[in-house]
């Protein structure tokens, strides 16, 4: 996989450079709430705008379905990515229209513009090749060079993350080479003991990494919505919390299987239960009630690890020299459930071991939660793609990349 230095070495200045980055953020309207993955693709910008390239930058963000939606436009990460950068920064109102030739064609060395949502072209993520293959020949078009840094769509077949870089010479940018060097520290050369604390709403979306990291880690600690389907496999009554029934012969199968490798399955042993969500737009105080975790009211639902549990993960994180956390402890949104997302992020901080957010809530969570980003050894990009690589699975943005 070529590196942004050796691209750089190459030179490139006066050259077309297409960015593809992950500049998928949160907005509440057009606010963005956590302008994390714009920090990150920053230093591989500025680095190629340095350098003398004429950089163009091109994203998803949110959900739209193949046409523009303005609710997804990436106006506010085009205007926030030019705040850090400390330069103007040009923004298309299209990806391969006019808008984005005229942007292109206007761009001197040095400077960067930022195209409209790529999921505004159903080319994107169409699952037919020769479409995705069409949209992918009309970026190419306004390039010399691909350099692919978005980590957090790596694990996507899409156009501009897949079928763009074979047409194009193609390096990883400063972000891929740290999130990839960093995931090979949890899988190839792992410091012992290995914890890794996993959460989230459902347990389904969590089984092939469990099922991976059972050949990894030494004990895993579960947490957020997906540990209710642990509970009610181990015959608990859950309430009317967050359960995927269909899960519970495959989640029994990994509890047995952890025991029979000496892997050590941590679940809750008490609950914050209230008998109904709480709101997280007024925040209005939501007064729970602690319980055991074999004893959760039938009209009740749990929404975070108790303070017995914090208590208990703290403990096992203490003396671990690895830890990978991804998905938080419950609805960390709203303050009354926050305690539990909020002590295991302590408990990375105050642990020697090499630690490693795995992006998402997660990652919204520390910086939400207040925590210093540089306490934690890593802080991912990508949720979805840190899972895909923890389960052994090829992501094809990487794969892209190879030589």
């Amino acid at each position: 996989m070529k590196t942004i230095d050796q691209l750089l070495a190459d030179g490139v200045a006066g050259k077309r450079v297409f960015v593809r980055a992950d500049l998928n953020v949160p907005l509440d309207g057009t606010t963005i709430t956590d302008d994390g993955r714009i920090r990150a693709v920053q230093p591989t910008i500025a680095k190629l705008a340095e350098a003398g390239a004429r950089v163009v930058v091109a994203s998803h963000l949110g959900r739209p379905k193949g046409a523009p939606d303005p609710a997804f436009s990436l106006a506010p990460a085009a205007k926030r990515l030019g705040e850090l950068l400390g330069a103007h920064v040009e923004f298309a109102t299209d990806t391969v229209g006019e808008s984005a030739t005229v942007a292109v064609a206007n761009l001197e060395d040095g400077q960067v513009a930022v195209l409209e949502n790529l999921r505004f072209n159903a080319g994107e993520t169409s699952k037919d090749d020769a479409e995705r293959g069409v949209f992918a020949d009309q970026l190419a078009a306004l390039a010399d060079i691909y350099v692919g840094d978005g980590f957090g769509a790596v694990h996507r077949k899409h156009a501009s993350v897949y079928d763009l870089p074979a047409r194009l010479p193609h390096a990883a940018g400063f972000l891929i080479e740290t999130e990839v060097g960093v995931l090979k520290k949890l899988t190839d050369d792992v410091r012992r003991p290995y914890a890794v604390v996993l959460g989230g709403a459902k347990v389904s979306d969590k089984l092939g990494v469990i099922d991976h990291l059972l050949e990894k880690a030494d004990r895993i600690l579960i947490g957020g919505g997906m540990a209710y389907t642990f509970l009610k496999a181990q015959g608990h009554e859950v309430g009317i919390s967050l359960l995927q029934e269909d899960q519970v012969p495959a989640v029994l199968e990994y509890l047995e299987r952890a025991k029979a490798k000496g892997v050590e399955f941590v679940l809750p042993v008490d609950v914050l239960v209230a008998h109904e969500f709480p709101d997280l737009k007024t925040k209005a105080p939501a007064n729970p009630t602690v319980v055991a975790a074999d004893a959760i009211p039938a009209d009740q639902e749990g929404l975070d690890i108790g303070p017995e549990t914090r208590k208990l993960y703290a403990s096992k994180l203490a003396d671990a020299a690895t830890v990978f956390w991804n998905g938080p402890m419950g609805v960390f949104e709203h303050p009354d459930y926050a305690e539990g997302t909020k002590a295991v992020a302590q408990a990375l901080v105050d642990s020697p071991a090499f630690s490693v957010v795995g992006g998402g809530d997660s990652a919204a969570a520390v910086r939400i939660l207040g925590f210093d980003e540089k306490a934690f050894g890593h802080i991912s990009t990508g949720g979805g793609a840190s899972l895909e690589y923890l389960e052994g699975k090829t992501l094809p943005g990487l794969a892209a990349l190879e030589d």
